[in-house]
């Protein structure tokens, strides 16, 4: 807190002044989208899909999830839920490739027990058969997504109040007439 002065005279404590978290949820969304698309998309250094596990956990993870909770406290709704959640996911992502969590020996288990399940039907399409080519096109898409997501966060850290140039964003909120 901070103690003002009103135009009357008055002192007041305002509350501190907060940085627009939008560039930090949107650059943990992008590396780490970024990482796991790579592998994906069938880059011969990414041969595990494990190596973004630390990214998922802290910067695609808890930084987003921050994020997101500052969001809620800049009054913005849609970004503090598309961050939050996007942060809850890489959270949830990076848990099934821990193995004290379990999961990943526990799907190993039920498709054993039952092959021709539901729940391993991605699995029989990515991986038992892998010229199919979705996983490789979903790992495009996850780059392409990641580099406009690097775009709008440096578009949102290039501000006239910081920078001495712009980046040209398109707005895209609700007119009304």
């Amino acid at each position: 807190m901070s103690l003002e002065e009103g135009k009357s005279g008055e002192r007041y404590y305002s509350a501190p002044k907060i940085g627009n978290p939008a560039p930090l949820g949107l650059s943990g969304f992008a590396l780490t989208t970024f990482v796991l698309s790579i592998h994906n998309a069938g880059a011969s250094t990414v041969k595990v899909p494990e190596v973004v596990v630390g990214l998922a956990l802290f910067y695609g993870g808890l930084a987003q999830l921050l994020a997101g909770m500052w969001e809620f406290r800049t009054g913005n709704t849609f970004g503090a839920t598309a961050f939050s959640s996007y942060g809850g996911f890489w959270l949830s992502f990076a848990a099934i490739f821990i193995p004290a969590f379990g999961i990943k020996d526990a799907y190993k288990a039920a498709a054993e027990e039952n092959p021709l399940a539901l729940t391993h039907a991605g699995k029989f399409v990515n991986e038992d058969n892998p010229n199919n080519g979705f996983t490789t096109s979903g790992g495009i898409f996850g780059i392409i997504t990641a580099l406009i997501a690097w775009y709008n966060a440096l578009a949102g850290l290039l501000t006239p109040e910081t920078s001495y140039f712009t980046l040209p964003t398109f707005d895209l909120s609700r007119k009304n007439n």
